[in-house]
């Protein structure tokens, strides 16, 4: 744990500790979740989709590392507010005062260089501490879906308070041509493993992403342009990195309704990636109404999936309006949004539920070799745009 995070951990300690909540509210769950047969579930897996277009994209543009982009951060993130009370509260922050009012550009997924790397030299890729979040924004206020982004904060003593937003793209033309064009899905949950970032695209599986490769872009031109303009020019709504997808994970499912991805987790403890879906027990429009589901997805041996890769294993949820899941070391915890409940199971211990935050968004494990685990989550609401770390024994883990 960096020297950054214990202070921040004693600040934010000291300013909440008198209106934290001795222990979060629990009580034994009605019913827990039902094995579901883990053959139905699989993934074909190609990591390569894109390389010829991104092989050009890179001679035109040339990339940015890990450290360059934060080297070039330019926002700065704040403390969470005094108000912000939740048990086993551990530390957090918040985006810029324009970040967490922005009426159309929304957080999501959230994992760190933790997952990527390791509890190992502080858990730094390529010499930083990072949480990493994901977002979606939409054309307006009240508009569609129009592209996404994340965002890089930094989050290690040697370093400021910084971060930097990275728009994410989809390569388009050809090796002679190569262009690029916004990725307008909701980056509802995303893991970060290795040197790749997983996004999740709800009706489809997840999209890949190498963090290696992070293209230089022209920050010029006006806020809607992107992709190529003339010659050597492209321009990506003003952002000055773009993070190109390299492949794409693709979800199957033999035996009733595909899977909705709607959020996703790391477990390094299996070493692989655990979603869940947000549904409706019945009067939604926009959801499917009906139980939802979470899969557990294996890597192969090489730390990526295989090019056809079974689940290990599947569960039915007894939970609705699920957006967030974490699995570490055969525990499991769902955060509820409209429930503003997170819950969490265990196959031996069966299941608890615990008071959580409203507008609650995914949920990251944050192994430590020195300090407690904790678990990572953040609130989408604009103007409470909270990124919160709780200690995971406050919430069932032991």
């Amino acid at each position: 744990m960096s020297l950054r995070h214990r202070l921040l951990n004693a600040a934010v300690g000291a300013s909440v500790l008198a209106s934290l909540v001795a222990a979060p509210s629990s009580a034994l769950a009605a019913a827990g979740p039902t094995t579901l047969p883990a053959s139905q579930y699989t993934l074909t897996a190609n990591y390569n989709q894109f390389d010829t277009v991104n092989s050009a994209l890179v001679s035109k543009l040339g990339t940015a590392a890990v450290h360059t982009v934060m080297d070039n951060a330019n926002h700065d993130r704040t403390a969470l507010p005094s108000s912000f009370s939740l048990a086993g509260l551990s530390t957090g922050f918040r985006f810029d005062s324009g970040d967490n009012s922005d009426c159309a550009n929304y957080p999501q997924g959230i994992t760190t260089s933790r997952d990527a790397v390791g509890t190992a030299n502080s858990g730094n890729y390529d010499g930083h501490q990072l949480v990493l979040v994901s977002w979606y924004t939409k054309d307006g206020c009240d508009g569609a879906q129009a592209r996404s982004r994340i965002t890089l904060v930094d989050w290690d003593a040697t370093y400021p308070n910084k971060y930097r937003k990275v728009l994410l793209v989809e390569p388009t033309g050809t090796a002679a041509a190569p262009d690029f064009k916004d990725i307008p899905i909701h980056a509802g949950g995303v893991s970060w493993y290795g040197d790749y970032l997983y996004v999740a695209d709800t009706g489809k599986g997840m999209r890949v992403f190498d963090m290696r490769k992070i293209l230089k872009t022209d920050t010029g031109g006006t806020a809607d342009q992107i992709g190529h303009q003339t010659g050597s020019t492209y321009y990506a709504h003003n952002y000055a990195y773009v993070l190109p997808q390299v492949g794409s994970i693709t979800s199957k499912t033999t035996s009733g309704t595909n899977l909705a991805w709607s959020s996703i987790s790391l477990d390094r403890v299996s070493k692989s990636i655990v979603m869940t879906e947000y549904t409706c027990s019945s009067g939604c429009t926009d959801y499917p109404n009906r139980a939802p589901r979470a899969i557990r997805y294996p890597f192969a041996s090489s730390g990526t999936f295989a090019a056809t890769t079974t689940a290990s294993q599947a569960l039915q949820l007894p939970w609705y309006k699920l957006n967030g899941v974490a699995s570490h070391n055969g525990r499991w915890w769902f955060n509820s949004s409209g429930q503003k409940q997170l819950y969490y199971w265990t196959p031996s211990a069966g299941s608890s539920t615990f008071s959580w935050v409203g507008s609650g968004e995914s949920l990251s494990y944050w192994e430590d070799d020195t300090s407690a685990d904790l678990l990572w989550s953040l609130q989408e609401g604009a103007g409470n745009r909270n990124v919160f770390a709780v200690t995971q024994a406050t919430y069932g883990g032991g």
